[in-house]
């Protein structure tokens, strides 16, 4: 072993392309088992809404 980390390759979930340097847009949560992560690359990152503030969805929950 090289003792070099492997980079992460994930699909763009905009455009579909595979990319190396992907971007977190987005956290899917479920209620039962584990959630994940929706990736873009670079390009389609900016395109995608900003995830809204946590503390923001508590306090409209009182």
């Amino acid at each position: 072993m090289s003792g070099q980390a492997r980079k992460p390759v994930r699909m763009c979930a905009r455009c579909e392309r595979i990319t190396d340097e992907p971007v977190v847009v987005s956290e899917v949560h479920q209620a039962t088992g584990p959630g994940f992560n929706v990736y873009a690359c670079a390009g389609c990152a900016p395109l995608f809404p900003p995830a809204p503030d946590v503390f923001d969805l508590l306090d409209g929950a009182r």
